[in-house]
């Protein structure tokens, strides 16, 4: 039914120019009058060598080629368009569905390989795939362009209408010494805008203090916040400067602040007010110059109704609120987080820059994300780990994204062309990413679980090409 309305229905986009290069007359004349029948401009050769005479005088977007041509073969043609033109897709099709032919043409470049005989709607399912595949690559090369114009916004990548918000209210903000208010779910960037806002501001050359307040326990936080006076409590043998005092003159950015304790959000008051406080175990008053950034995954005004932070706060830190989108409502981000990621994590592992296939780019395209940018930004990071050639197919993916019933057909498939040693390494690679997933890839409880000390762990990860160093045994 879906293969019978594609054949219905012209191609996307109508002035798509295709080359045919086939010897056998009956196929040349049916892909013509199929394609020409969609919208497309053909043009025909019957031979390897007319075909790429013809490809000289006019670039294609397209090229359908056999694999045995009279005059240069079906490789030959290949290698040449893709030197003349890297953006064209080349489709091998052939009679003799040899495996190893079809593992050279996708090496030398070929988008896609059929095998004679097929159906008509095989081809322009192909066909389809590519322009979407390829509209994404334009698209990516317009945002980029757009994104350069964003480079004081470091490492904040986006370019969707959502986005340009958040940057608009960061630079009229930034320069400010308003206390600023980060509005969003986990994983949307919370910390990476109150970068911007300290390296955007007047005191970018000053101190930028971070405190997480979901992290230090209540007893710790006030003397890790204020300091404290040698003998204000046990184990207190000196004087201690807090963050406020080591950021004085700077920002300090307060993360999660949600979750700071009642008492402690009094004397926050007084300081946000007056800019002065006393150390814990002291008397006189601290005076100090900050200004503060804060940031929640919480709605503050729901916090304080039902009495778990204070309404005064509230209001003082809600001067400057910044809104931060969850990844679904700035999906035309996506392309390009997933090439900044890939950059990142292809430099950190010490391979060359990394491709994504289409199957793998669809499926990134397309999962919700409830983790957000972090999400994306750990499965590129997995994905680039695993990858073991130069693009990474959906196998490399999480399989939260990757995971369904054609999926695991598609893995079914490729286990065949394995050998009984190659499956059995490739179960254990699974394997040693699934528990490490589980762990938060955390190598101590990893090996806990695999029932294997942490050097053999580090000897199987060493083994499968896991970036690895000596502090795994130490952690």
């Amino acid at each position: 039914m879906m293969a019978q309305k594609l054949l219905n229905k012209k191609l996307k986009t109508m002035s798509m120019k295709i080359l045919i290069i086939e010897d056998d007359p009956g196929m040349k004349l049916g892909l013509s009058y199929t394609l020409e029948n969609r919208g497309c401009r053909i043009a025909a050769a019957e031979s390897g060598t007319d075909g790429i005479k013809l490809f000289e005088k006019e670039q294609f977007d397209i090229v359908i080629t056999d694999l045995r041509l009279p005059g240069a073969n079906g490789i030959e043609v290949l290698k040449h368009i893709k030197n003349l033109s890297p953006d064209t897709g080349v489709i091998i099709i052939t009679a003799f569905a040899d495996v190893k032919d079809a593992v050279l043409a996708m090496k030398e470049g070929a988008y896609d390989y059929i095998s004679k005989p097929f159906n008509p709607e095989e081809l322009l399912i192909v066909i389809e795939r590519f322009i979407k595949y390829r509209g994404i690559e334009l698209e990516n090369i317009r945002l980029k362009e757009e994104l350069k114009e964003k480079k004081q916004f470091q490492y904040i990548v986006g370019v969707s209408p959502a986005m340009q918000k958040v940057f608009e209210t960061i630079e009229a903000v930034a320069k400010t010494d308003s206390s600023v208010l980060i509005y969003g779910k986990s994983g949307t960037g919370k910390e990476l805008v109150a970068n911007a806002l300290h390296n955007l501001s007047l005191r970018k050359d000053k101190p930028f203090i971070k405190i997480n307040c979901a992290a230090i326990p209540e007893t710790l936080l006030e003397s890790e916040l204020f300091g404290h006076e040698k003998g204000a409590f046990t184990g207190a043998n000196q004087r201690k400067k807090g963050k406020f005092e080591a950021a004085d003159r700077g920002t300090i950015f307060f993360d999660e602040i949600s979750e700071m304790a009642l008492a402690i959000q009094a004397k926050m008051l007084r300081v946000i007010e007056y800019q002065s406080f006393e150390r814990v175990g002291g008397n006189e008053p601290v005076r100090v110059d900050v200004r503060t950034v804060y940031a929640t995954s919480k709605d503050l005004k729901e916090e304080a109704k039902a009495g778990r932070f204070r309404e005064d706060l509230y209001y003082r830190l809600n001067v400057l609120p910044i809104n931060l989108p969850v990844l679904m409502e700035r999906r035309e981000d996506i392309p390009l987080l997933i090439e900044h990621f890939l950059k990142v994590f292809s430099k950190k592992v010490g391979k060359a820059e990394i491709t994504i296939s289409p199957e793998a780019m669809e499926k990134l395209l397309t999962y919700d994300y409830p983790g957000n940018v972090r999400e994306l930004e750990h499965a590129i990071e997995m994905a680039v780990t695993l990858c073991s050639g130069r693009a990474i197919e959906p196998l490399c993916l999480p399989l939260e994204i990757r995971g369904n019933k054609a999926e695991q057909g598609a893995v079914t498939q490729a286990y065949d062309d394995l050998s009984f040693t190659e499956r059995i390494k490739l179960f254990e690679k699974e394997e040693l990413v699934r528990v490490l997933e589980s762990t938060g890839w955390k190598k101590k409880e990893a090996a806990k679980k695999l029932g294997m000390s942490r050097e053999t762990l580090w000897r199987k990860l060493k083994e499968h090409g896991f970036p690895t160093s000596l502090s795994d045994l130490e952690d």
